[in-house]
């Protein structure tokens, strides 16, 4: 028995060292290409003195907005006016005669903004973007809401919209911390009983989702519940490597090897979106959405989740970015029946594309979708059959309703084989990522990035080419609108029990396996951003 025991040892110890060699390996690997890496820009060095959570507990609108307009003069004297002449290029936005430059156009997007309604107030939204984002994302809506009779604030979440190093030491503590600011001016500016929208997109999304939990599981009463959820793409699980991706930034401690911090280091040509990301953007989505997951389980199997509000969530089938299966797994699984929808939009199931598809794009819509949603509507866009170009918006049958079909009046575009995770808030028309933006409205910030069409060989980009192919716009935008609006005026549904299979806190076994298995398969098949 012991010699048993020994061996058992002797092999865990070597399991260990040959574990640690290929670490040291790979930190060796990693440090050698980011000491062969170019230099870092200003834009990765500088980083602008956000408020730290605390600060912004006790901070108010107003101490957020002076903060926020002391950063962008802090980046408009220590980089954009210290940009050096080998990057002084049409094509960088921070290079000040830039026409992309933000600081040159009539309303710089990368701020936070309050939109106000003539007339009554009916209510507040707070809009909360994505992650590498700025508050552009989302102004489409804020306006629709605004035309509404809703108060829109748009939230520039810390670490964004100045430059990229704003996101290399912030964590989500700190953006959810803003993001409770945000609310309170909210409820400040429209008391009473009127309505509170959350409207998230990816990262923005998953904020949303963690404020609308903390409010649920505050006993104070101090957090004002959101009477609805409007999420888009929202970041509640991402692939397994953004949880180790702070191990890669380790060769980041010594100076020389200063580049191993970053995911990517590209030129920055968009004037509202980082194009270089830091390993601590991936490293804070995984916290952000493990927390999520975790306290979605606790507050089901508690029973509170039954008082979480109304969730209508718009998501692509196929997704780069954020994990579509977790959506469905991690949060709609546990939601109480009280009125939340999913929409999926599908992929174009044209015969053109037939033989350019992967196996797994043609299957994922299957494998997403429950054998019985039950608790929450599920609406599948797509076309109406593959010979036909014209779509349909089908909501599935459940418990309390047969299925129903929407035609919508909308052809999925021949050029475009899917939706992407950056598509979704976008119309087809708008002026930087619109892929049919008017000719007047692509010079209106220098650049039109959903209409580059590029042709040319291999090998000759610093870029790669897939993000540049990426669909950028939404061509059921009109649907998403519509339907975002039509929640304005939706009668409030009576809170529910949470879902019998949510009680135990866990998914039943079958469903888990299922799960799993997909998200295996994503992880194989693309990137964690």
């Amino acid at each position: 028995m012991l010699a048993h025991t020994r061996r058992l040892v002797r092999r865990a110890l070597l399991t260990l060292l040959l574990l640690l060699l290929l670490l040291l390996t790979a930190w060796a690997v990693i440090a050698y290409f980011a000491w062969q890496a170019a230099p870092l820009q200003l834009w990765h060095t500088v980083v602008p003195p956000e408020l730290s959570a605390d600060e912004l507990d006790r901070s108010d609108w107003q101490a957020y907005l002076a903060r926020e307009a002391e950063l962008f003069e802090m980046v408009a004297t220590e980089v954009v006016a210290k940009t050096p002449p080998e990057q002084q290029l049409a094509s960088n936005r921070y290079y000040q005669d830039a026409p992309i430059n933000p600081a040159r156009f009539q309303q710089n997007w990368n701020r936070s903004y309050l939109l106000r309604p003539e007339g009554e107030v009916k209510g507040v939204a707070v809009l909360l973007h994505g992650l590498t984002d700025s508050p552009y994302s989302l102004r489409h809506l804020a306006s629709r809401y605004q035309q509404q009779g809703f108060i829109a604030l748009g939230l520039r979440i810390p670490g964004h919209g100045t430059v990229p190093a704003g996101l290399v030491d912030v964590d989500w503590e700190t953006w959810l911390a803003a993001t409770r600011l945000a609310v309170r001016e909210a409820r400040l500016l429209v008391p009473g009983k009127r309505q509170l929208h959350l409207v998230g997109f990816s990262n923005g999304g998953a904020l949303a989702v963690k404020y609308a939990l903390d409010a649920l599981a505050d006993p104070s009463g101090a957090l004002a519940k959101p009477d609805r959820l409007v999420l888009i793409s929202p970041m509640i699980g991402v692939t397994r490597f953004a949880r180790f991706a702070g191990l890669k930034a380790v060769p980041a401690l010594l100076p020389a090897f200063a580049n191993a911090a970053w995911l990517d280091t590209m030129p920055e040509f968009n004037p509202f979106k980082y194009n270089s990301f830091p390993v601590n953007g991936a490293r804070q989505s995984y916290r952000l959405t493990h927390a999520i997951q975790q306290q979605v389980r606790q507050l089901a199997a508690s029973g509170e989740l039954a008082a979480f509000p109304p969730a209508l969530t718009f998501q692509s089938v196929m997704d780069y970015t954020v994990s579509t299966r977790s959506i469905i797994a991690d949060l709609y699984h546990y939601l109480p029946a009280n009125g939340s929808e999913l929409v999926l939009f599908d992929i174009n199931r044209s015969t053109l594309f037939g033989p350019l598809m992967s196996s797994a794009s043609e299957l994922a819509l299957h494998r997403l979708l429950p054998n019985a949603p039950g608790h929450y509507r599920l609406t599948v866009v797509g076309n109406v059959d593959p010979a036909s170009p014209a779509t349909q918006a089908r909501t599935l049958a459940s418990a309390d309703q047969p299925e129903q079909l929407r035609p919508l009046g909308i052809d999925y575009p021949k050029e475009i084989y899917s939706l992407s995770h950056v598509a979704l808030p976008f119309p087809m028309d708008d002026p930087l990522y619109g892929m049919a933006a008017r000719p007047e409205q692509r010079k209106q910030y220098g650049i039109n990035l959903g209409g580059l069409a590029l042709r040319g060989e291999r090998g000759v980009l610093i870029v790669n080419p897939g993000a540049l192919t990426r669909t950028s716009s939404n061509p059921f935008y009109p649907y998403l609108q519509q339907r975002v609006m039509e929640t304005l005026t939706a009668p409030p549904v009576a809170p529910s029990a949470a879902v019998p299979p949510a009680s135990s806190g866990q998914p039943d076994a079958a469903y888990q396996a299922e799960v799993e298995q997909f998200l295996q398969e994503s992880d194989e098949s693309s990137a964690p951003f």
